[in-house]
């Protein structure tokens, strides 16, 4: 798993969101991305992590920057995740996963005794321009939020 560092262009991607309606990130110039990807809707980790982003949204954005989380679920289970905890972004589908492997977050991962390949845990700072500015890799889930507006408010 080699993952993408500060400075890299971000990979160009087209995802559909929980509407179906495709996203991709060159549409996204001009404004800041944040981009976390989480393993699986609905698991407790997850569902902590998008809670505290819901909580914070206007905060991110009062600093013009748009969340996006990315996962492996199919399109349909999307919106059972945005209504049940009235999320307030938007959630992009990679089922075959080539964007999380892309972005080198895609790879093995060991719970329980199992081996297994699936999404680590990480987050992007995309810039205006398309660049990453920043990389969320040492985080809890309950701490994510704080963690990207600490640095965006340096």
């Amino acid at each position: 798993m080699q993952t993408l560092t500060a400075g890299n262009p971000a990979p160009n991607f087209s995802l559909l969101n929980e509407n179906g309606n495709l996203i991709t990130l060159s549409d996204l110039k001009g404004k800041k991305v944040l981009m976390y990807f989480y393993p699986k809707a609905m698991t407790p980790g997850c569902t902590v992590q998008a809670q505290c982003l819901r909580d914070s949204q206007s905060e991110f954005t009062d600093r013009n920057v748009l969340v996006f989380g990315v996962s492996p679920d199919p399109v349909k289970r999307l919106p059972k995740f945005i209504e049940k905890e009235a999320l307030n972004f938007s959630l992009l589908s990679d089922e075959d996963h080539a964007v999380a492997e892309a972005f080198g977050v895609w790879g093995e991962k060991k719970f329980m005794g199992k081996v297994y390949d699936g999404i680590h845990r990480i987050s992007f700072l995309i810039d205006e321009n398309g660049t990453i500015e920043h990389v969320f890799d040492k985080f809890k889930t309950k701490d994510h939020h704080q963690v990207v507006l600490d640095y965006l408010n340096q």
